[in-house]
């Protein structure tokens, strides 16, 4: 003989809109789905022996959350607190072990040159944090602020005494702006460089290519076949690159560039062309203007500051190059690796737009001001 339940569940119109909604719902946990097609089940009648079998849960699921909602209401079927597991560690041994990580090991005279979780674990131990810790309890804290004392990211701090002014010219034209006013129709924005000492690396053996469970194998052993350097100017606005290979980088093969890109239209016809440069021998120091604007009348030379071809945009175009053409290498001599070079400047070009930048003038002054911090605390 059927159990007959003491619970019986009757909606309201408000109610059933609520559970129905909820039953049918996508992004809701299940557990919340579950419980209110339980509820909307008793409604219609069902008995929990019925409800148990069409949801593919016990009675006592059933069971449960039935009496719940008659109990309660909506609120019932929410989680009830619970104590959960108590603390093993004191909130203070966490904060000491956190602190610990944002140490360099060098400062506390740790012969390590960066921390792993399990090292923290051991200096936290050696220094009386804690009695005894796991490294994937460490990892666990650190993950929480997302501390990872084990990468390290490299920079170099600006020793040009005019960073400022020679970064933010650069910044004012990839924002279409010179000496305060707005670049016209007729003037252009170009960021060159030269990338050099490319190796056409011959492999012993042909490469294999991807298989079924298999990455692309390539040979470790190679034949060198020269370098090249390939000279790049990149239209800052309209994202276009005009380059050119040589046996090598200076002040000829730079001239050769520009002239390249300043008989090119529109560039020719131009009533300015703004040339962003770093401090490279082939084109550094007062001459190199001077030099520029002799040639070309229209063509105006822009140095960045020294040590910061990161604010020169065809840096970028050339890490797509490093990845896309160069790496891995297997060339069978320069005139492959110059056909490969030029053949991938056309096909970046018949789809490149321009990149998104987003270090401007306000960044720049944000910058000097973590980096005058950083003066002050040094001092």
């Amino acid at each position: 003989m059927a159990m007959v339940t003491p619970y019986l569940v009757a909606l309201t119109d408000a109610e059933r809109r609520v559970l129905t909604r909820r039953a049918r719902s996508e992004r809701a946990a299940h557990r919340e789905v579950l419980r209110a097609q339980i509820v909307l089940a008793a409604a219609d009648g069902a008995s929990n022996a019925e409800i148990a079998r069409r949801l593919g849960v016990c009675d006592d699921t059933v069971r449960k959350w039935r009496a719940r909602f008659c109990e309660q209401g909506l609120p019932g079927l929410a989680d009830r607190p619970r104590p959960g597991r108590q603390r093993t560690f004191p909130k203070t041994a966490e904060a000491e072990v956190k602190a610990l990580a944002c140490e360099l090991p060098a400062q506390t005279d740790v012969p390590l040159a960066r921390w792993s979780y399990t090292e923290l674990a051991a200096e936290a131990v050696n220094r009386g944090v804690v009695e005894s810790i796991s490294p994937s309890t460490v990892g666990r804290w650190l993950r929480a602020d997302a501390i990872r004392p084990w990468r390290v990211r490299s920079w170099i701090f600006p020793r040009d005494p005019d960073f400022a002014v020679k970064a933010g010219r650069a910044l004012d034209l990839y924002d279409h702006l010179w000496e305060g006013q707005p670049l016209g129709a007729d003037e252009y924005v170009i960021s060159a460089d030269e990338k050099s000492q490319l190796q056409a690396l011959r492999r012993r053996h042909p490469d294999l290519p991807p298989a079924p469970e298999r990455i692309r194998r390539q040979e470790f052993e190679y034949r060198r076949g020269g370098t090249l350097a390939y000279l790049a100017a990149y239209d800052v606005h309209a994202a276009r690159v005009i380059g050119r290979t040589a046996p090598t980088t200076g002040i000829e093969p730079h001239s050769e560039l520009v002239e390249q890109v300043m008989t090119t239209e529109p560039y020719a016809s131009a009533r300015r062309v703004f040339w962003i440069v770093d401090n490279g021998a082939s084109h550094n120091g007062a001459r190199s203007i001077a030099r520029m604007h002799a040639t070309w009348p229209t063509a105006c030379l822009v140095h960045l500051p020294i040590h910061a071809s990161w604010l020169n945009q065809v840096e970028i175009f050339f890490s797509i190059v490093q990845r896309k053409v160069i790496t891995p290498g297997d060339f069978a001599n320069l005139h492959e690796l110059a056909e490969r070079l030029l053949a991938f400047q056309d096909r970046y070009n018949a789809t490149a737009e321009p990149f998104d930048w987003h270090f401007t003038r306000a960044s720049l002054d944000r910058m000097l001001e973590r980096l005058a911090i950083h003066e002050s605390l040094a001092a």
